[in-house]
């Protein structure tokens, strides 16, 4: 198993901006994390939370700038890219790490970014 081929894997994956493509990547008790929200366990608490930010666009790249793995655990940093179907668009600088099980799924996604930056492009 290659931890870092299946981290990037996901992330290029965000460019069909498929929430349900994005769940096969991930564990079915996956521990999905953006630091200045609340932590999310599961499909069912991960899946609508894709949709929302993946629905409004009208495309998405994450554009990995450095990675780094450590066995399982994979460092990420990336450049998230969301254009909106209103026109505006965000891009916001991401420190994520993953950890992916034996069986190749991944089992806790952390993304550490500055929710204010986030919040900032979108008004």
């Amino acid at each position: 198993m290659d931890a870092s081929k299946i981290v990037r894997d996901f992330c290029d994956a965000f460019v069909r901006r498929d929430p349900k493509e994005l769940l096969g990547f991930l564990a079915a008790d996956c521990v999905y994390h953006n630091i200045p929200l609340a932590p999310l366990t599961g499909h069912a608490a991960i899946e609508p939370v894709l949709a929302s930010f993946l629905a409004p666009c009208s495309r998405v790249e994450f554009e990995t700038k450095a990675l780094a793995a450590d066995g399982a655990r994979v460092l990420t940093e990336r450049v998230d890219r969301f254009w909106l179907t209103n026109g505006k668009t965000v891009e916001l600088p991401v420190m994520g790490i993953f950890e992916v099980g034996r069986d190749g799924k991944i089992t806790a996604w952390r993304d550490y970014f500055d929710l204010a930056q986030y919040t900032k492009q979108l008004a």
